[in-house]
């Protein structure tokens, strides 16, 4: 990341209160010369490095600073040319010969002529973020979020942000690609954990039910209301409520939601008297809410007071060699609640599975392996363990035009993995052509991971 900042400053000599500044901060702070050498450190700087300013004046900073990062002279030199500001992150080996990850922020100083005077350092120690950032990380795949592609790698990354903070949140993502449960291992993690999670399906009762659901209703406030109800919102008091299908909330009461969310407070059905609650709210949807909008299906105002802070799950399709994990987790999953010793999945069940698109994303995955674990009573699950439809989707692929059909019931199977293979190939080949061998796009034109291209083009010989 780059940053451009030009001031104008006066010469170091005038600026006396300087260094009672930097030593006020609480990062590595140092003042370099223009070829990148050591005129001054703060205390701070000087307990992580080990040096005292005065033993190191005039030394190359890469030579008192140990890091992997290049900042030898040549680099200060190049930076003053082009008078920007430099963030850099990397590690460094303190003065007790510990590895301590860091960011590096340098920023050049100009003088009255607008010339490059000197330079500011400042180093800052990553250790506390990291390890708040792993322990979420950990934590979220110890409560089952899996997968090493680099979107999943996002959601991890963003988990430390979505768990330590009350404000909305909107997850967005297909049918089936694990909404709820991240919504669920959110408010596990977070500091409302001890209180209730509260899951609401917005699209599955109608507009009355549904107002009295969420936002309850007194003695007599319509027939049939013979006793307090408190609803959901008062329910998951200090906790988290999860509204899912947020698009198929009816307007009127995306209203009544608007008015919860800024005040904080509502009145049950029937009642003259508000209601104060102190719930994280999290919304789920498979809808794109800006199209809905436009068509004047949502209120813009919710829209965006649900849209602060938001996260999209990848559909299945785009995870790569995450399907293989998944695969590996629910079959032992399952092989263990049905007490059978199931070793995993031969060569033709696997490839089937995984040139299968999963429309129905990661729930569909697991219903699958379910099936299969069902149905197996080996250790290795086979393509005819696999549900009906799966056959009748791979017998679908289109057949290429110079391919040699087999006949006869016990080689179909094979007829069909030799024409998807085939065609597979071919498919492959005339992307590698159209994008000029760059398999980043590749990979992007097939829908694929960088991983699965790979094993593909080494199984066909294409690498």
């Amino acid at each position: 990341m780059v940053l451009h900042m030009k001031k104008q400053n006066p010469p170091l000599d005038e600026h006396i209160s300087l260094l009672e500044v930097i030593n006020s901060l609480p990062h590595g702070v140092a003042v370099l010369g223009q070829d990148g050498t050591i005129a001054k450190m703060n205390h701070y700087l000087e307990a992580c490095t080990g040096y005292a300013t005065e033993k190191v004046c005039g030394t190359s900073v890469d030579q008192v600073i140990r890091t992997n990062l290049a900042i030898h002279s040549k680099f200060f030199l190049q930076t003053a040319s082009r008078e920007e500001q430099i963030i850099m992150e990397g590690d460094t080996i303190n003065a007790n010969r510990k590895r301590v990850p860091v960011r590096l922020t340098l920023s050049p100083l100009f003088g009255e002529t607008h010339e490059v005077k000197c330079f500011l350092l400042l180093l800052e120690d990553l250790s506390s973020q990291r390890a708040i950032q792993q322990n979420i990380h950990d934590d979220g795949k110890k409560m089952g979020i899996i997968g090493h592609s680099p979107k999943m790698q996002e959601i991890f990354e963003l988990l430390p942000i979505l768990t330590h903070t009350d404000t909305t949140l909107l997850i967005t993502g297909e049918t089936g690609t694990g909404k709820d449960f991240l919504a669920e291992t959110i408010h596990q993690l977070s500091s409302r954990s001890k209180a209730p999670f509260i899951k609401v399906n917005c699209g599955a009762l109608p507009e009355a039910l549904l107002e009295s659901e969420l936002f309850g209703y007194v003695r007599g406030a319509f027939t049939g209301a013979h006793a307090d109800k408190p609803g959901m919102f008062r329910l998951s008091q200090g906790g988290t409520i999860f509204l899912t299908e947020i698009g198929d909330l009816p307007v009127a009461l995306q209203t009544k939601l608007l008015t919860v969310l800024d005040d904080k407070e509502f009145y049950p059905l029937g009642s003259s008297k508000k209601v104060k609650v102190d719930v994280r709210l999290i919304t789920a949807t498979h809808h794109d809410l800006r199209r809905l909008v436009q068509q004047g299906k949502f209120r813009e105002d919710l829209y965006y007071r649900l849209n602060v802070l938001r996260t999209h799950l990848p559909p299945l399709r785009e995870r790569g060699d995450d399907i293989k994990l998944l695969l590996e987790h629910f079959l032992h999953k399952f092989s263990q609640t049905l007490e059978k010793n199931i070793r995993g999945f031969n060569q033709d069940a696997e490839t089937c599975l995984l040139d299968y698109h999963f429309p129905g994303n990661v729930r569909e995955l697991s219903n699958i392996a379910e099936y299969a674990a069902n149905i197996c009573q080996g250790e290795l699950i086979k393509f005819s363990h696999l549900p009906a439809y799966l056959h009748t989707a791979i017998a679908d692929i289109p057949e290429p035009a110079d391919s040699t059909k087999t006949t006869g019931q016990g080689n179909e199977r094979a007829a069909t993995i030799s024409n998807w293979s085939h065609f597979e190939k071919k498919k492959i080949f005339d992307s590698l052509v159209n994008t000029d061998g760059n398999r980043t796009q590749t990979a992007k034109q097939l829908g694929w991971g960088r991983s699965k291209l790979w094993r593909k083009m080494k199984l066909y010989g294409l690498e």
